[in-house]
Formats: structure tokens, C-alpha cells, sequence
């Protein structure tokens, strides 16, 4: 009989440590705060993992694990600009913590204006061709043409 409660121990125990990760001991990424900013001042700004505002302002992001993200500003009257965003992690040890970085900080775009829009070409009415002449003119030239017979008379 110990020895069967020795036995169904020892599979739970060990049924236990299958389970068991590393994962635990990390720890959940921390949001960081992102500065927006546009010139001009105004524009919608929406980043690619989510969270967006009207500049200027600031937002708070969970960066992802790889990579990065991006920014994409709108504003009526301007062509859309795109900004992409570095994030550097630095993992830290048992004498410093880990830290974030994010590369441009803070996060600027320079909109452009939208150029006016196309001018739309008039169409004229063609004038009809007048057809060719097929007589020679009335009033022939004083110098005679290439194979024209040449003028006799003294």
C-alpha cells in the first residue's frame, strides 16, 4: 500500500513539472508613453498597434515584442504622412532594470499641402478642314516649277 502512494505521488509531482515554464518569470511588457506631434498642429494620428489622438498629444502603447510600429497622420487639406518607429529594448540584469526606447521621440510629421486640383481642359470645336484644291492656282508664279516646260519667247 506505500508503495502505491509513493508511486501516485511521485506521477503527480512529475506531472507538475511538465508543465512548468520560464515564461512565468518574465515579466509583461510596459506600456511607454508616445509623443505625437504634426506640423500643422491638428492632425489625426493613429498608430499601426492601435491607440490614436489629435496632435499634439501623447499616447501610451504596449510596443511590440520585434520591430516596430508606425504613425500615420491625416489632416483634410494635406497629403497623409506615415512615420516608422523603432523600439529598442534593453533587457536589464540584477543591478539595472529593463528599459524601452523608442527612435524618432518624439514622433514628427511635417504635412504637406494638397496641390490644387487638376484643371479641367476646355474642348473646342475643331473647325472643319476646307478640302484641298486640285486646279493649280489662276495666278501661276513667275519661277516655273520642277518639270515645267521652260518659257520660250524673246
Amino acid at each position: 500500500m506505500r508503495r502505491v502512494i509513493a508511486i501516485a505521488a511521485a506521477a503527480a509531482s512529475l506531472g507538475g513539472c511538465s508543465s512548468f515554464s520560464f515564461d512565468y518569470f518574465k515579466s509583461a511588457p510596459t506600456p511607454v508613453q508616445v509623443q505625437l506631434e504634426s506640423s500643422p498642429p491638428g492632425a489625426d494620428a493613429r498608430t499601426s498597434i492601435g491607440p490614436g489622438c489629435k496632435t499634439p498629444c501623447s499616447v501610451s502603447v504596449t510596443p511590440p515584442d520585434q520591430g516596430g510600429f508606425s504613425v500615420t497622420y491625416t489632416l483634410n487639406k494635406y497629403q497623409p504622412a506615415t512615420i516608422q518607429v523603432q523600439v529598442m529594448r534593453n533587457p536589464g540584469d540584477l543591478t539595472t532594470a529593463a528599459t524601452t526606447t523608442i527612435d524618432p521621440s518624439p514622433v514628427f510629421a511635417e504635412l504637406q499641402p494638397m496641390g490644387p486640383p487638376p484643371k479641367a481642359h476646355k474642348l473646342r470645336p475643331r473647325k472643319p478642314k476646307a478640302p484641298a484644291a486640285a486646279t493649280a492656282p489662276a495666278d501661276p508664279s513667275p519661277f516655273p516649277g520642277p518639270g515645267a516646260p521652260a518659257p520660250t519667247g524673246r
